[in-house]
């Protein structure tokens, strides 16, 4: 003879187990293989970088469709982030040197406050066009978990690179020049 005790366990464990089976369903149904490949900067390398319209910390619209054509270096960062801010004073550098070939440099501030990105952007005296992001503009480019975070996007829209932290901007550098001369 079973205990009652017994029964109650094997239930309570079937019970769990359905549930366990039911939420695995919905996170399969809700994160099906389109959500997959945006959740890595990575899985992005080759494909069209996620379009988006905003407006820069200057007030005018920022479109990344209308960059078609051009090599674009996108870049996520925040005021908080050395990294990030030891990489700028180089990207300026390149917008710079680059522009005239077809280059140009887009920053995305992943700060929650305009005003401190703005703040910064005219000490650096930073010459190229900043937007504000969010989360969803972060899932859109696979998540932005750390800073910095940039994409090499080829004339033609596609991501040829991703660099995640801190970088060789040597490598970068070399590949940004690769871009320019592919037409």
């Amino acid at each position: 003879m079973r205990r009652p005790t017994d029964n109650s366990s094997k239930l309570a464990t079937r019970l769990a187990n359905a549930a366990r089976r039911a939420l695995l369903a919905a996170l399969l149904l809700a994160c099906g293989p389109a959500s997959a490949q945006a959740r890595s900067p990575q899985a992005l390398v080759h494909k069209p970088a996620p379009a988006f319209v905003r407006r820069d910390l200057n007030g005018q619209q920022l479109s990344l469709a209308r960059l078609r054509g051009k090599v674009v270096l996108l870049n996520f960062w925040a005021t908080w982030c050395g990294p990030c801010l030891t990489e700028m004073p180089e990207f300026m550098a390149w917008q710079r040197q680059f522009a005239a070939q077809g280059f140009q440099v887009v920053g995305i501030s992943m700060d929650d406050d305009a005003a401190a990105a703005r703040k910064l952007a005219t000490k650096l005296k930073v010459d190229y066009p900043i937007a504000m992001g969010d989360p969803d503009l972060g899932r859109h480019y696979g998540g932005v978990l750390g800073l910095p975070l940039t994409f090499l996007i080829d004339r033609k829209g596609e991501v040829r690179a991703v660099y995640q932290g801190v970088s060789n901007l040597n490598a970068i550098q070399t590949e940004i020049r690769t871009l320019l001369i592919e037409r």
